[in-house]
């Protein structure tokens, strides 16, 4: 691994994604609109479901929108044959993954901070923790979400199939994660299967801050995320190939 390259395909992903607007606005804009309608939904109930579902769903929204975005250009990269020059050059499989989990960990870092900034500013949700460390879970959710997605884009051969292992590797976590229940109540077949789960970790600490200003399982609940963004980008370079057939 060279850092010189690494930072050097992250600043060329970077540049990618400012010049491409509608990528962009996906990016940085959806996950705000989204929290917005599910403001607007429960704007005139008389209970607070706004406040019980909106911190899981700032753990869940940026995971989904970089899991797909990641998968997709990921493998628009290696089936336009980018991939195989790059790797033609002195670059390792890990220095591309690398620049790649890090320019999407700065869009993920933007991304986190105005989903954030808006809940808790403008919309009112309620929050007993502390609201940098909100930021610090989402940013972890959406970097995991890069990194899976740049798992899965390696058994992927056309971008219809990056966007089909959505449901094989997302929905799962979502329903089974604690958001519609809490996880102590599955089935214990269910709750096995969850407890394996790193979205379940990601629900875990952000419910946690909604509910209590005491830091020390949410930051449990981070390195959790954490490892398993990190196990899988050692996947996704093991796996990774220079194109598709």
């Amino acid at each position: 691994m060279n850092p010189r390259i690494t930072l050097g395909v992250a600043r060329r992903v970077l540049t990618q994604i400012r010049r491409d607007h509608r990528t962009a606005a996906m990016l940085l804009v959806l996950p705000c609109l989204l929290m917005t309608l599910l403001w607007w939904m429960f704007v005139d109930s008389p209970v607070q479901f706004f406040d019980r579902l909106g911190p899981g769903l700032l753990a869940l929204f940026p995971f989904i929108i970089m899991f797909l975005v990641t998968s997709v250009t990921t493998l628009r990269e290696r089936s336009s044959g980018t991939l195989e020059r790059l790797l033609a050059m002195p670059m390792g499989k890990l220095d591309f993954l690398l620049g790649y989990a890090i320019a999407f960990g700065v869009v993920a870092a933007i991304q986190s901070a105005l989903a954030v900034a808006l809940s808790v500013g403008l919309l009112g949700l309620d929050v007993q923790g502390p609201i940098w460390l909100l930021t610090v879970v989402a940013i972890a959710d959406a970097v995991l979400g890069s990194a899976l997605g740049l798992f899965v884009s390696a058994f992927a051969t056309t971008e219809f199939q990056a966007v089909q292992f959505m449901p094989a590797f997302v929905v799962p976590q979502i329903l089974l994660c604690g958001l519609f229940i809490p996880r102590e109540q599955l089935p214990p077949v269910l709750e096995a299967i969850s407890n394996v789960l790193p979205l379940s970790y990601a629900t875990d600490a952000m419910k946690t801050l909604s509910t209590t200003s005491a830091t020390g399982d949410v930051w449990q609940d981070v390195a959790i995320v954490t490892a398993f963004a990190l196990a899988a980008l050692g996947l996704g370079a093991a796996t990774l190939r220079r194109r598709t057939p």
